[in-house]
């Protein structure tokens, strides 16, 4: 059982990460993967990702570690961008990889939204009329705590 989890400040190359991730795990059933892009509408022109970095990495170090204890996982990948990114550039990648399907979308599903609604991160936008911070909003904290609710998912034991 292993974690990889990083912080970039490089363009993400998430189809090399994904295939170093996969051969890293040739016994595993299932890998899911999530990646999260800047969206390319025509209202952000900039995305810009900054951080505390005493607190961001062992945060998502930790959030690895309980998926991995909570579901029977091979691995876990979190490769997250900090700094400047254009509409349609890679911001995250998350893998898991388990020897059968389930447990690897859900652990997926889960630490994306672990990641989204933590403030680990700080997120503003550019557009057209200047900069703007950007918070988790109501759905991103209901994403996150329907994996605490008594018989939703997630509550499966690993």
């Amino acid at each position: 059982m292993t974690s990889d989890v990083r912080l970039l400040d490089a363009p993400l190359d998430h189809a090399a990460e994904l295939a170093r991730f996969a051969r890293a795990h040739p016994a595993a059933g299932g890998i899911a993967s999530f990646l999260g892009q800047v969206r390319g509408d025509d209202t952000v022109l900039e995305l810009e990702l900054s951080h505390f970095e005493p607190l961001t990495l062992p945060a998502m170090r930790a959030l690895a570690d309980t998926a991995m204890a909570r579901w029977k996982l091979g691995g876990v990948l979190i490769v997250h961008r900090i700094g400047a990114m254009a509409p349609g550039d890679p911001i995250v990648l998350i893998a898991a990889a388990a020897r059968h399907r389930r447990a690897a979308f859900e652990a997926v599903d889960y630490l994306m939204d672990h990641l989204k609604s933590e403030t680990w991160l700080w997120k503003r936008e550019r557009t057209a009329a200047g900069w703007r911070w950007v918070e988790p909003g109501h759905e991103d904290h209901a994403d996150k705590a329907r994996w605490s609710v008594g018989g939703l998912a997630g509550d499966a034991p690993a």
